[in-house]
This record gives C-alpha cells, structure tokens and sequence, in this order.
C-alpha cells in the first residue's frame, strides 16, 4: 500500500536512537522510532457499541469493501495490529478498570473492562489507518465512559467549577465536587501509562521516546439533549443555543495541551480531532445541526488553525438502516397507544387483551418492515439511533476518517515548519 511521504516524515521527525538489526552482522544497525501516542477520549461512541458480528454488513457497500479487506488477516480474521497497542481505561460508576494489548477488536464498549467485550467503537480502525500509513510503533490511550457531558463530567479546569442550577439542587445531581471528574480520570490515566510504557507495550525501550502525536474528542449526546444548560431560544434568535460548548471545547483543548506539556514539551500544538456528532446522518434536526456547529466551531478559531479539524460523522450513518429504524420506531409507538388506550387508536376503549394486542403487533410490524428489511438490520445494526445503531461499517469508517485527518494534520502541520 502506498503510503503519504509527507505523513510518514512528520511522524518520524524526532531523532531515533540505533540498536542492532536482529540476525544481521552487530555491526549493522536499524532505526527504531520513538513511540507515537493518541489519546482518544469521550463518552458512550467512544466507547464503541457496535457489535463484531455487524462488520461483514460492510461487504454490501463497494465503497466499504476496501476496508473491510485491510481489517482482516490472511487467514480472514480480524486483524491483530502488529504495532499498535491499546490502554483502554472504562468502567460503569466508580468501578473503572483497564484493558490493554495489542489492537484488535474488541475494544469497544466492555461490562468488565478487562475483558473483550465484542464490540468495536472508532479505535480498530483508527489504529489499524496509521499501522498501515506509518512505520511507527503506535500506542492508543483511551479514555471513555457512557453518558458524559462536556459541561459536567469532562468539565476544562479553565471552565471552573460547574455551577449548579435549581434543577440539579432539586434533583440532587451534578455535585461541586465531582465537577471535571472524568476530565481528571483522562489525564491521570494517560500520564499513569506515559510513566510506564513498557508496562502496556512490551518491544518499549526507554531510550527509545515517545511522542504524543495526537488527541481524538468523540462525544456529545449529553450536551444536545440538555435543555437546563442550554436552553431553547426563541425561534427568531440569531445566536446558537449551544454556543457554551464551543467555548468548553476550546477551554478543553487548550487545558489538555497545557496539562501535557510537562511530559511532552511539544503539547502546546498537539494535532487535535473532533468527531462532530452524526447521529441521523445528512438530515438532523434543528437543535441537532446548532449542535454539530457547535462541536465545529474550535476548528475555525484563529488561535487553532492549522493544529485542530472536526471531522463531520454524519456521512457515516447508515441510510437504509436508519430507515429500518424509524420503522421500528413506530411499532414502539403504536405498541404503546394500545397498552395506554390512546384515544383516536384501536384500543382506545381498552377491549383488547393482552393477547390480543400482541397478536395486533405482530401484523403491524409485518406488514411495515419486511422480511428482507428485518433481515438487513439483524445483519448491520445491534443497538440505538444515539449509537449510531450500533453499526460496525459505521464505526469502522468513522475510525478511519480521524486517523486520515490526523495524518493530514500532522502533515501540515510538517510542511509548515520546514
């Protein structure tokens, strides 16, 4: 495979230190480079919620199939990465726990965080892209846990402390001091790994150095379905009811370079990626659209040109399977007006049993999803829309898609500085 000169010189660009080339005359030497660090970090699509068996959906996109070719073996396996390993630090409520190796899948969202949990989010591929696009060892930290926010849970020092509003005093949530939590459990994490690398990669060699090389931001739905920190406008508004996020976002860059600069002076510009939230694809909402602006907006700044680019996911989601969804969708609707007599629907006066409403829903949803779309959603999809219906030909190209931007990225940003 053809691999981008300009990618490789940029992530070769530190000094490499020699060893002797295993069964070669001592005499010789290779170069090994140093380390090449990602941090990706987020919340319940970072964590990845597509199941493995949804990846052979891929081979009915032509487009697809390419990929779908690079992530398998000779042996038609699934690929095990030969120079990228995974610290992957996730857990449910104060249980959290780390899973480590070498890249495969797996990797994605996990109960038992040792543990392979059968999934995939956007890691597999992300690392696979650089393996095959780069001669570097390449380690992935991840961080991610379900259902954070930016404006709570990964809350930018710089932001301060999140102020509680009337709704969180009544509902008795979102504490002072937990304010920032998961923003602190990333970094504690990554700078844990960074202090013992040959801990989780094996081949390190101190002298050899590493690089942080990248930082990776995938999250969201937290932040557009709250309505108590950024409430609705009204309809005539000219502003975005978003538009902390933007400034959140920024806060957080800003405050992960600086964090990281005692262990890597060059932090200060670290290529940085946002996965702007794609969930329905090509046709989102109002809300949902301010809301990918939003995520966008760091990436125009002045301040980051050039070292920061959000990387649109919509494109990724699946049409057909999102169609078969909305279908779905209304046999749940329907289901529910029977069991709650909705007026104006067939139970509305209550006289159907049970069995009977059962028997009901059985027609309905025969005769509004067919056994050949039943069948492509038992092939491609294995949970909700707001996991991008836990597709894995989506979360493979949307893995691929932040290591190409990436690797633009830090080819750029090479050039500039030649």
């Amino acid at each position: 495979m053809l691999r981008p000169v300009c990618w490789v010189g940029c992530l070769l660009a530190a000094l490499p230190i020699t060893v002797p080339a295993l069964g070669d005359d001592p005499s010789a030497s290779k170069t090994l480079p140093p380390l090449q660090v990602y941090i990706l970090a987020g919340q319940s699509n970072m964590e990845g919620h597509a199941k493995v068996e949804t990846i052979d959906y891929m081979s009915d996109d032509p487009q697809a199939k390419s990929l779908l070719q690079r992530m398998r073996d000779e042996g038609g396996s699934f690929r095990e990465c030969d120079r990228v390993w995974i610290s992957y630090l996730t857990g449910r409520g104060d249980a959290n726990g780390e899973g480590l190796g070498k890249l495969t899948t797996g990797y994605g969202s996990r109960p038992d965080p040792s543990e392979d949990g059968g999934k995939i989010g956007p890691e597999f591929t992300f690392g696979l892209t650089l393996e095959d696009n780069t001669d570097a060892p390449v380690l992935l930290i991840k961080t991610a846990w379900g259902g954070k926010s930016l404006f709570y849970d990964f809350r930018p020092p710089s932001a301060g402390v999140y102020p509680r509003t009337e709704n969180d005093i009544e509902r008795d949530r979102n504490h002072e001091q937990d304010s920032g939590k998961y923003y602190r459990l990333m970094m504690t994490h990554v700078k844990s790994v960074l202090s013992d690398l040959d801990r989780v990669v094996p081949a390190y060699q101190e002298d050899q150095g590493y690089e942080l090389a990248g930082f990776v931001w995938f999250q969201g739905w937290n932040d557009v379905v709250n309505r108590d920190v950024y409430p609705r406008l009204p309809a005539d508004a000219e502003q975005n009811r978003f538009a902390k996020y933007s400034q959140w976002m920024a806060d957080f860059i800003r405050d992960v370079r600086s964090d990281l600069s005692d262990v890597d002076s060059s932090a200060a510009e670290l290529p940085f990626v946002i996965g702007v939230m794609g969930v329905d694809g090509e046709n989102p909402s109002p809300d949902h659209q301010q809301f990918r602006d939003a995520m966008a907006a760091p990436a125009k700044m002045e301040a980051f040109r050039g070292n920061v680019v959000a990387v649109p996911t919509g494109p990724y989601w699946d049409q057909r399977l999102g169609a078969i969804a909305t279908q779905f969708a209304a046999v749940q609707q329907k289901s529910f007006q029977l069991r709650t007599k909705q007026p104006g629907h067939e139970n509305q006066d209550g006289s159907m049993t049970p069995e009977q409403q059962a028997d009901f829903m059985k027609e309905f949803e025969r005769e509004l999803i067919s056994e050949e779309e039943l069948a492509l959603w038992n092939r491609g999809a294995s949970n909700a829309g707001y996991h991008y219906l836990g597709c894995g030909k989506t979360m493979a190209q949307i893995g691929e898609a932040f290591a190409l931007a990436m690797l633009e990225l830090q080819g750029s940003s090479g050039e500039s500085s030649n």
